[in-house]
């Protein structure tokens, strides 16, 4: 209890509206405990929300973030919608029906697999190639941003912090399902 009040985890939007200096200029030590994941996710969907609005305006209207990871998925090999919902932490079925949208979109196709007559690969069209090609460029504009923004100094050194306290294997495909939970 602080001030008679119970600590708890909650979103306080008193920023709002404000200078963003006035909000981030607070030493960190300050900061509450549950402002970095958010300020994390922030970010994520700041990036995510940029590169979509830039997909739409290059030709790639119906591209979701979802998609995004389910293409990541399928790769330049193809993969089973087995593989697929493996590697996005989601149901066979859960995959099937994101790959289902995808090939109606014309972002992926289904073919024999040369290896197994029985399998079924889920294959890039070149307009899904197209969409992750243009995903990459837009990052590499985004971060180009974000270093005139922050200064390259600080962002390389946030890059190479989050390098330090997040594990190796946690660069993964499921955060769809991560988030949707079991």
């Amino acid at each position: 209890m602080v001030d008679g009040t119970e600590k708890v985890n909650q979103v306080d939007d008193s920023g709002k509206g404000m200078a963003p200096e006035a909000v981030t200029d607070a030493p960190a030590a300050d900061a509450p405990g549950y402002e970095l994941p958010l300020l994390l996710f922030a970010g994520f969907r700041t990036l995510i929300d940029r590169l979509h609005a830039e997909l739409a305006r290059q030709g790639h209207p119906d591209v979701r973030p979802a998609h995004g990871f389910a293409m990541q998925a399928i790769g330049v090999r193809g993969a089973t919608a087995s593989e697929i919902g493996r590697r996005l932490g989601v149901s066979k079925q859960a995959a099937g029906k994101t790959v289902d949208r995808l090939i109606a979109l014309g972002y992926a196709h289904r073919t024999d697999d040369p290896a197994d007559a029985r399998r079924k690969l889920i294959r890039l069209t070149p307009h899904g190639t197209d969409a992750l090609r243009r995903s990459a460029a837009v990052f590499d504009e985004l971060r180009a941003e974000w270093a005139a923004s922050a200064g390259t100094d600080r962002l390389r050194d946030l890059e190479a912090t989050l390098r330090t306290v997040v594990p190796p294997d946690a660069f993964r495909l499921d955060a769809a399902g991560w988030l949707g939970g079991p």
